[in-house]
């Protein structure tokens, strides 16, 4: 009976999820972004939460802007601190895990062509923010190397409530009109175009955890693949 109960289960699960996947992928198409509130699975979320509540300050860096030798921190764009994930613990790859079955999907439903993944934990303290920005510039053919494609933030803030703020807000491509707010609340999963949806993220009056990560697509030239950098 344990067995069945278990099969049971395990379908349930996976049917939520493809439902997830499969909302995320209608909203890319219809309008560059998705909200998915309880988005992330249980199973997925219970053991980053553990995971985020016992990290120290110190075990965080201060986060910043632009890439290699470009990049800099700039207090007045942004003053989170982040801790990048490399799948060293349990909880870390169970979440690798379901952001890997998520590109395999929207590969599949979109052709995206997305071949590889990275992340971090963020922390944003009382006041922090990350003024309205990016996560990549349009491909101008001559880059190298992978390139941000779809950006991916889900929320670890259980009992989050509306005047605690810190919400993410999205804007129109122009990037003038804010099209929604989204609380951080526990769960919580948003999936947008790097290239193609401005966002900002407003001060908060607590402290505030989430996990950022991208997939990325390859951005070589002459038939040459390059890796990650």
């Amino acid at each position: 009976m344990s067995a069945l109960i278990n099969e049971v289960v395990g379908n349930e699960a996976l049917l939520a999820e493809q439902l997830v996947f499969e909302q995320i992928a209608a909203d890319l198409v219809s309008q560059s972004w998705s909200v998915v509130l309880d988005g992330l699975p249980p199973a997925v979320a219970q053991p980053l939460f553990q995971q985020v509540r016992d990290l120290n300050d110190s075990d965080f860096d201060p986060a910043g802007i632009g890439r290699s030798q470009d990049h800099v921190h700039n207090s007045f764009v942004r003053r989170d601190q982040v801790r990048w994930i490399d799948g060293a613990t349990m909880a870390e790859q169970v979440w690798l895990d379901w952001a890997q079955r998520l590109q395999t999907y929207l590969n599949r439903r979109l052709f995206l062509g997305l071949f590889s993944f990275e992340s971090h934990f963020a922390h944003y303290g009382p006041g922090d923010f990350y003024k309205k920005h990016l996560d990549a510039f349009r491909p101008n053919g001559l880059e190298r190397g992978a390139r941000r494609e779809l950006s991916l933030v889900t929320y670890l803030n259980p009992g989050w409530e509306s005047s605690d703020g810190g919400e993410l807000a999205i804007y129109d491509a122009a990037g003038e009109q804010v099209v929604r707010r989204v609380s951080p609340v526990y769960g919580t999963v948003v999936v947008f175009l790097s290239t193609e949806v401005p966002h900002e993220v407003l001060p908060a009056m607590r402290d505030r955890y989430s996990l950022a990560g991208w997939f990325r697509v390859n951005g070589s030239v002459a038939d040459r693949p390059d890796p990650p950098q």
